[in-house]
């Protein structure tokens, strides 16, 4: 195939070129721009072009006229080679360095403060009950589940008339013994006198 008939693409983007010509559009000048859309610094002196918005290089950015660098409006080497209309128009660079680099800072941190945090919630801990709401959870379970529907006064006579000869006998036994304290848990006290033996030598 005839090298004539291949389709053109489009050429790297040089940061510097000898080319004399001037776009008749007017100047676009720099401080219509936001801080991050143009580069000030001179390795790298650059802005987005308004017609094809992708990044292209400011020639004689220290010299007296700037302008953009011919460049295509597609991406180098595979889009087709066509001419953007920015090419070589005028820059106009009123601001300075130091104020561009401290706008740029500026809005930089602005945007760090907007970003949106994300919010962890904590989990929602039950109170735990206290220890008599608890025996009273438990003596109403117990209640419900023996009961059988009966009401309340009812269960607890019943429970009462289980219990009355046990409690009597108890109350009895502690009327007969003496005056005192005696340990938990020790054996019945006697209520007779004792009189050891003494061993015969």
């Amino acid at each position: 195939m005839p090298a004539s008939t291949l389709e053109r693409t489009a050429r790297p983007r040089r940061s510097r070129t000898r080319s004399r010509n001037i776009s008749g559009r007017p100047a676009l000048v720099i401080s219509t721009l936001k801080p991050h859309q143009y580069d000030l610094r001179p390795v790298c002196a650059s802005l987005i072009c308004p017609d094809c918005t992708t990044w292209v290089p400011i020639t004689g950015i220290q010299a007296k006229k700037q302008k953009l660098v011919p460049h295509d409006t597609g991406r180098a080497g595979k889009d087709a080679a066509v001419r953007c209309q920015g090419s070589n128009r005028l820059v106009t660079v009123d601001v300075a360095f130091e104020t561009w680099q401290e706008r740029l800072e500026d809005g930089s941190s602005e945007t760090a403060g907007r970003r949106r945090t994300t919010v962890r919630r904590k989990p929602k801990v039950a109170v735990a009950p206290a220890v008599s709401q608890i025996a009273a959870q438990k003596q109403a379970t117990t209640d419900d589940e023996s009961g059988n529907g009966r009401p309340l006064w009812l269960l607890r006579e019943m429970k009462w008339a289980s219990t009355e000869s046990a409690v009597r006998d108890t109350d009895t036994r502690r009327a007969q013994l003496p005056a005192g304290e005696a340990p938990l848990g020790a054996p019945p006290v006697p209520l007779k006198t004792l009189h050891p033996q003494h061993r015969a030598h």
